[in-house]
């Protein structure tokens, strides 16, 4: 029945003692009983093995005097205490769980004696000597100075002790390093010692409680977690599962030397078994629909320092649905949700106007809330019927009062929208498959109400059957398309641009100073009671996550008829789809054949290969049939390669310059190549012959693209020009007109550009590695992004119909080993996953990469899991160039070994 709940706030369990409580000592009624006798910090507890009799708790502060009955002779070597008694004297006992009931604790008041009889007696002196100290720790008035002393006595202990190796798993493990932590759970810690070997992370408990040991298999583990605890840098937390809400082991530690190289060698270790996520990596499987917005925020929470094991810092989740009076949930309707651009203080208008007044007139440091929205307080608000010891733990063994109670959801809501100082959000709980927190099913006995009601199971709205049909109707609108249309809006208030400085001014979401991450620092106050009072101070109110984004957060693609995608676990029904089973579209059929060789593009094999240049291949075109194959080298050729005779038909040197890319404009009649001599050519198929030259840059350019009679050239002279051909002017042998539509400027030299296929949004991408994303209609830079030398980039235009079109991702790689992709909405950089040497070229589909390598491989990764999963032998140097065709089941590379190799998928 004991639990270090039964402990007060801050207050350690030391040891405990076999002993016998003696009632009525001394008289004809005397009677024993038999239990555990448990020294804390702050008070005694006496845990009768009878469960009928309460848990007897006495605090230290109440004590009048601990004694023996020899007295002042207890801690004297020479005479010894057989009788193995210890009297305690008070004011005041607390009874809890009478008939093993969870209750209000009951106060007994008044002068009452204890008597305690150890089984060893040979222990009574150091009981006594030990609660001596203790007892004189209670009665300093500065908690400051009550804090330091309990923190010297707790030193002292774990000093004398040190961790047992014969509890290691086997004796052939090699210990790592061993230093000192507490093991933390809501509301209390347990001092001990931690030991990392080279196959386990072990924690034993100074007390042995709730077992000796405490063990966790480094080979189980998958994500590792450093945690500010107590507003400081020493928390650090493990997970053996990949989603679960709650973790293995949360350990506090005494330094952040100690919590750091723990880290170190988990991390470590681990980092050869898992891939270390980001918030950025999550982003992007988040948007890709690979995982829920519960799961999405689940890891977020994990990565701003949410834990379940500390309730200043619960995981915060959002209130979702705005309707608790219609008897059906109609999902379909926006009104139906809250508004998820706004903190919840901001959501009624006549409230927030009183806050911004008084915000306005307030001297610094200004905030608008008196409260915040995730705190202990509230979190237990939720959970009580669940974890009702926890509130008696954090209320002094009280309830709260029976009309304050989380009595309905509507109520709650209504409190959360009109109240003047409720602005609470939801916990993780709402959105999960367990509603015993719903349900009064301890039988506790939570008060009665004004009215004369008892309080007992949460009253739901009409619209919920029950508690689990409420659970699922709350999961669902989390899921919804409003939602996922909308949940950036409350991550960047939550997480991200909007939490803290003028940003969060104007979205009216400010806090108290000391809530924020880096609000106060703790080692700068000198005074130890001033510091203790701030502390409890913070915790109590409640922390603000730690900021994880400072750009505005992109938003999710939306399935908009049909799902595609490799993440779909299950088709849209036949009634959603707008195409009938028997009239399947083109473009569907495309889009799966799509998917299909995406899935299948590991089965890349290699089909034939060519040695038609003397350097390196820099561009491939190819035609519609796909019979000619045009490629680019630095051997300052252009050549024209046929499949079918399989010998090149044609070679045309323009300058003795290097040729950088090569294109084909529609109705393959003119191919046009970019050169390092600054000039763009173009050779007319059918007259076999250079049909016209722009003389358009000031030194070489390193990439052209073009779409519905518009040229986009880059170059080393630090531009990207856009330009336009006379219409119909290319199927001739005229001399073309040129005409410069704009000029976008750039710091450095442009290695390579990219186009949207609406043509509206255009890359770039700089030799020092920034990316810009232009509006072309316009001609502004609409976002940048610094991503270290880049060689390659690629604007992905989504394959799949059933997302939206607005919403893209930029995938970029350089010599600095790294694939990285860009929001363009947002210019966020969103995910990275880091190559082993530089990727020259490659094609991507959002979710899977091929790669071609400096070593000549053809890679194929995972972007989303960060890995290689297919290695393909290819050329015998750099792959420099790569073309796929429409159906993406048709690869041509080029390298440095001057070779073209035409590669197919073999299903």
């Amino acid at each position: 029945r004991f639990s270090l709940l039964l402990l007060n706030l801050e207050e350690y369990y030391f040891d405990q003692h076999t002993a016998n409580h003696i009632i009525n000592k001394d008289c004809k009624d005397e009677r024993k009983f038999r239990g555990s006798l448990k020294i804390c910090s702050k008070s005694i507890i006496f845990e009768p093995d009878d469960n009928i009799q309460p848990i007897l708790k006495i605090p230290l502060r109440d004590c009048i005097s601990i004694k023996t009955p020899e007295g002042h002779e207890a801690n004297n070597p020479f005479t010894r205490n057989t009788s193995g008694q210890i009297s305690v004297v008070c004011n005041q006992v607390f009874l809890i769980k009478e008939r093993n009931v969870i209750a209000p604790y009951k106060t007994v008041r008044g002068r009452t004696e204890h008597s305690f009889q150890l089984d060893v007696a040979s222990k009574v002196g150091d009981v006594v000597h030990t609660l001596h100290q203790l007892y004189r720790a209670s009665c300093l008035d500065k908690m400051g100075d009550h804090a330091a002393m309990i923190t010297a006595i707790l030193q002292s202990r774990l000093a004398r002790t040190s961790f047992d190796k014969k509890r290691f798993q086997s004796i052939s493990e090699t210990l790592h390093m061993e230093c000192k932590a507490e093991m933390v759970t809501p509301l209390v810690t347990n001092p001990g010692h931690v030991c990392v070997t080279d196959a386990n992370l072990y924690f034993q408990p100074l007390n042995g409680y709730p077992k000796p040991v405490v063990q966790i298999t480094l080979q189980n583990v998958r994500r590792i977690y450093k945690r500010r605890h107590g507003l400081m840098p020493l928390g650090l937390e493990v997970f053996c599962t990949e989603n679960d809400l709650c973790s293995d082991i949360y350990l506090k530690f005494y330094n952040y030397q100690d919590r750091d190289e723990v880290y170190f060698l988990i991390a470590t270790y681990i980092e050869n078994h898992i891939a270390e996520h980001t918030a950025e990596s999550y982003m992007l499987q988040w948007q890709r629909g690979h995982i829920s917005n519960y799961q999405y925020l689940l890891h977020l929470n994990n990565l701003a320092d949410r834990s379940c094991n500390d309730l200043s810092q619960y995981p915060v989740f959002p209130w979702i649905i705005a309707d608790y009076s219609s008897s059906v949930l109609d999902l379909t309707k926006p009104e139906t949700f809250r508004d998820l651009s706004k903190p919840v203080g901001a959501l009624n208008k006549e409230r927030l106007d009183r806050l911004v007044t008084r915000y306005q007139e307030m001297p610094d440091p200004k905030f608008m809330y008196g409260s915040h929205y995730s705190s202990p307080g509230y979190v237990l608000f939720y959970l009580v019927r669940v974890a009702p010891e926890y509130m008696l733990c954090l209320q002094n063994g009280k309830f709260d009062h029976a009309d304050r109670m989380f009595n309905s959801i509507a109520e709650t809501w209504k409190n959360c929208l009109d109240g003047a100082t409720d602005f609470k959000e939801l916990i993780p709980e709402f959105y999960e498959n367990d509603s015993s927190f719903l349900v009064n099913s301890l039988k506790l006995d939570l008060g009665k109400r004004q009215g004369g009601k008892m309080v007992e199971d949460v009253e739901l709205p009409p619209w919920a059957s029950g508690p689990d049909d409420f659970l699922q109707k709350s999961r669902e609108a989390l899921e919804s398309p409003y939602v996922s249309e909308h949940l950036h809006e409350w991550i960047d208030i939550i997480f991200g641009y909007k939490q803290k400085g003028s940003e969060a001014v104007a979205a009216h979401n400010v806090f108290h100073p000391l809530t924020y991450e880096g609000g106060v620092d703790l080692n700068s106050i000198m005074d130890p009671n001033e510091k203790v009072a701030l502390l409890t101070q913070i915790l109590e109110f409640g922390q603000t996550p730690k900021q994880l984004f400072t750009t505005p957060h992109p938003q999710r693609i939306i399935p908009k008829l049909k799902s595609l995608s490799r993440a779909s676990s299950h088709s849209v029904s036949i009634a959603e789809s707008p195409v009938s089973p028997n009239e399947e579209s083109f473009e569907d059929l495309t889009e799966e054949s799509i998917t299909l060789a995406w899935n299948n593009i590991a089965k890349l094999k290699l089909d034939k290969q060519y040695k038609i240049h003397k350097e390196a291949i820099t561009g491939i075109a190819v035609t519609c049939n796909g019979s000619s194959v045009f490629t680019t080298s630095q051997d300052s050729t252009l050549k024209m390669f046929s499949k079918d005779s399989k010998t090149i038909q044609r070679s045309m040197s323009f300058s003795n310059m290097a040729l950088s890319s090569c294109l084909i404009l529609p109705g393959d009649t003119t191919v046009i190549s970019s050169s390092w001599d600054n000039h763009i050519y173009f050779y007319s198929i059918a007259f076999g012959r250079q049909q016209d030259v722009l003389m358009g840059h000031d030194d070489a350019v390193s990439k052209i693209c073009w779409h519905d009679g518009r040229l986009f050239s880059a170059s080393w002279d630090s531009t990207v020009k856009v330009w336009h051909c006379g219409p119909g002017e290319t199927l001739s042998n005229k001399k073309h007109h040129f005409e410069l539509l704009a000029e976008l400027e750039h710091d450095v030299s442009v290695n390579t550009i990219d186009l949207n296929a609406a043509n509206t949004i255009l890359a770039s991408g700089t030799k020092e590695g920034t990316i810009s994303v232009w509006d072309i209609t316009t001609a502004t830079v609409l976002h940048q992004t610094e991503c270290l030398h880049i060689l390659f980039l690629l604007l992905l235009f989504l394959l799949f119909t059933s997302f939206c079109t607005d919403s893209r991702h930029l995938l970029s790689t350089g010599e600095d080993c790294c694939f990285k992709v860009v929001d363009v909405q947002t210019g966020m950089l969103i995910s990275s996953v880091t190559t082993e040497e530089p990727q020259r070229c490659f094609k991507w589909d959002g979710n899977t990469i091929l790669s071609g390598s400096q070593s000549g491989e053809l890679l194929i990764w995972d972007l989303l899991g960060g890995k290689v999963i297919e290695r393909i032998k290819g050329h015998t140097g750099a792959v420099t160039s790569m073309w796929m065709n429409e159906q993406c089941n048709s690869v041509i590379t080029g390298g440095e070994d001057k070779q073209i190799m035409f590669w197919k998928l073999q299903y």
